[in-house]
């Protein structure tokens, strides 16, 4: 059973195509995720399915609404939060969840349950006064998203919700978003935190409003990056770059903090040839070692690709890495 089904949706500002004929499905309780880089399309996708933004054509049933004909219905039946939290710093605790479960329509012993349980997934038990302005970045998130399935929906979208969160809080935020999905709550999230797309069933990658692959982590790795990718640790990264970017026995290369990954063709022989090449600049190599890729490197790679539409793979889900 799918929770959202999106069909052909398009959306133009003037002469700009920022989400252009995209169609994906998302099943329910599944955690999902939409990545991209910025300007990617992510958050007008978000907001048309939310109802927020009208399609300019296609269409989109989320929970069963049509985006195009029943947007008032779909608000009712989601929840909502962005990487900009929607709290009101200037109300307390207890003020901000009052104020948006009368907004989901809940009143009397209801909202009084669902304040009990915001206060304890946020763990600000006893701290119902405290002005919200006043709280952790990590202990706003989780109330904010305590607020925006407050109202218990059965889907919720989240726009880059861990923007700007330490890595602790980040890991915990991810736990609570698990224990949604166990109780089938759908979560489509986006992030630019590509570790936290690992937790997601099922990603989809945009870029230039355009859908480039879709997959698992793991058939995303599979199907997109067949080559070997080495990891090299070295001074002056970013003229060794440039130095191993001219050799023919390497087709791309990444930076990744003080380290390069190079995905290399099979002109390759052995770390003797990074090292040599370095060598001949006189950059100094520490390490050179073959390594597993990450979803980085596949978002990389799929990044530095011609746009062209994706098709399905038969079985897995996926895409076939020969449409690019």
């Amino acid at each position: 059973m799918n929770s959202i089904e999106v069909n052909n949706l398009t959306k133009k500002f003037g002469s700009f195509t920022a989400v252009d004929n995209i169609s994906f499905k998302v099943k329910k309780g599944e955690i999902f995720g939409f990545l991209g880089a910025n300007g990617a399309g992510k958050s007008t996708t978000i907001r048309m399915l939310c109802g927020i933004l009208e399609p300019t054509s296609g269409d989109a049933l989320v929970g069963g609404f049509s985006i195009k004909n029943q947007p008032d219905k779909v608000k009712q039946n989601i929840g909502y939060m962005s990487q900009r939290f929607s709290l009101y710093n200037d109300l307390t605790i207890e003020e901000n969840i009052n104020f948006f479960g009368g907004i989901y329509g809940l009143y009397g012993n209801e909202l009084k349950q669902r304040k009990e349980w915001v206060l304890k997934i946020a763990n600000l038990e006893g701290k119902e006064k405290s002005l919200t302005g006043s709280l952790p970045v990590g202990i706003k998130q989780r109330l904010a998203l305590g607020t925006a399935v407050i109202h218990r929906p059965q889907i919720v979208f989240l726009d880059e919700p861990t923007s700007g969160v330490d890595p602790v809080s980040r890991r915990g935020f991810w736990d609570l978003i698990n224990e949604l999905s166990t109780e089938g709550i759908t979560v489509l999230v986006t992030t630019h935190y590509l570790e936290e797309a690992e937790f997601c069933n099922n990603i989809i990658l945009i870029n230039a409003g355009k859908l480039i692959a879709e997959g698992t982590s793991k058939e995303l790795k599979a199907n997109f990056l067949k080559d070997t990718i080495m990891e090299i640790e070295c001074e002056r990264v970013v003229e060794a770059m440039e130095v191993l970017e001219q050799e023919n026995f390497i087709n791309e290369t990444s930076i990744f903090g003080n380290r390069i990954h190079v995905i290399v063709n099979d002109k390759f022989k052995d770390e003797k040839q990074i090292a040599a090449a370095l060598n001949r600049h006189s950059i100094y190599v520490k390490r050179i070692e073959k390594i597993t890729p990450t979803l980085e490197d596949v978002f990389i790679h799929l990044l530095e690709r011609p746009i062209q539409p994706a098709s399905k793979l038969p079985d897995s889900g996926g895409l076939d890495e020969g449409v690019f």
